[in-house]
């Protein structure tokens, strides 16, 4: 988006299904993302945040889910995420060393905005995601401040950069340059159009293992920059999908699940320290913070209607990933490493 070149204009279009009008997780109404940008000589990193919906979503709760793939991450807020099946607070992804910050910095936003939290009701479950940027970035810095969270909720939108912007900045991703990357799907069940949407923090995986749509890119790319460009699968990756089909949070365990197809098609294996991390939300419920009634009604999917939200949550995933890879420059970082974009050899594969 922004004018960006993106994957599908190189000629790379992943399955068969609808894409959004942006074909991001913004399609999703009322999903929004901003971003915070650190890009400073040896400072490369940021902060990215997403609010589920426009409203106080510490009041209007969405019904949300998560997967851990690999748990080598240090992402908070899914003991009771996955306790209570509810997601309280926007979403909030920076590099590991800056979980804190970004927890305390969530907490005032959200103190803030709510008078009554942690005085006339319970406290508040925040979620902050994390991949580690040390490769290019001065992680031992500490150069995410609070001021930065709250810069990256306020630049919220619709429309929103990819590639090494805000907690991308110093991704690295199977051997090139990493970051964020967005994508959506739109499908029909019964007639009924609904939208699945990824937004992904792409750190993670092996050079020579990048795969796109099926072709072994990796080894391509490989021979051309005369050097081996592999790592082990330690990296990490956070993905984030939005959806308005109606679901509970059992059902959106199981369709991030579906989120590791798309991670496998590009290349990743889950490597033993690679945190891979996927966290789904549906805004078709709200389930009210002071509901006073001791039952409610919600909407959920007939369960043997689930297979185009299976397939969208993979599709979605995977041409996220590459336009997190197409959408990133090449960056030049801490002690001179180097991370090449995708574009520089997407035309010569």
């Amino acid at each position: 988006m922004k004018n960006q070149k993106r994957i599908r204009d190189y000629g790379v279009t992943i399955g068969n299904m609808k894409v959004g009008e942006r074909n991001a997780i913004t399609d999703v109404d009322g999903v929004l993302v901003g971003h915070c940008t650190l890009n400073d000589n040896n400072i490369k990193t940021g902060v990215t945040a997403l609010l589920p919906h426009k409203n106080n979503i510490f009041k209007d709760k969405l019904i949300a889910g998560s997967c851990i793939i690999n748990g080598f991450g240090k992402t908070t807020g899914l003991i009771q995420l996955n306790e209570l099946g509810t997601l309280e607070t926007p979403i909030i992804l920076t590099n590991t060393l800056s979980v804190g910050t970004a927890y305390e910095a969530l907490v005032e936003y959200m103190l803030k905005e709510n008078k009554d939290i942690g005085s006339t009701t319970g406290t508040v479950n925040p979620i902050i995601c994390e991949c580690n940027d040390g490769i290019l970035n001065d992680i031992r810095g500490l150069h995410v401040k609070k001021e930065h969270v709250f810069e990256a909720l306020k630049n919220v939108s619709e429309e929103f950069e990819e590639g090494a912007v805000g907690a991308g900045t110093g991704m690295c991703c199977l051997g090139l340059k990493g970051g964020i990357g967005t994508a959506s799907r739109v499908f029909e069940i019964e007639k009924e159009k609904f939208t699945m949407g990824a937004l992904v923090l792409a750190n993670f995986g092996e050079g020579k293992r990048l795969t796109i749509d099926g072709k072994k890119t990796g080894v391509v790319i490989e021979k051309l920059l005369k050097e081996n460009n592999n790592e082990i699968d330690k990296g990490s990756i956070i993905m984030i999908l939005a959806t308005d089909l109606p679901l509970s949070s059992r059902q959106l365990n199981r369709i991030c699940k579906r989120a590791s197809v798309g991670l496998g098609r590009v290349g990743s294996y889950y490597g033993n320290g690679s945190g891979d991390i996927v966290i789904g939300f549906s805004t078709a419920n709200i389930i009210k913070h002071y509901e006073e009634t001791a039952s409610v009604n919600i909407k959920i999917l007939n369960e043997n209607k689930i297979d185009s939200a299976f397939k969208a949550a993979a599709e979605c995933v995977e041409e996220a990933i590459l336009n997190a890879l197409i959408c990133a420059d090449t960056t030049i970082g801490r002690d001179k490493k180097e991370r090449k974009s995708l574009k520089e050899f997407i035309e010569k594969i």
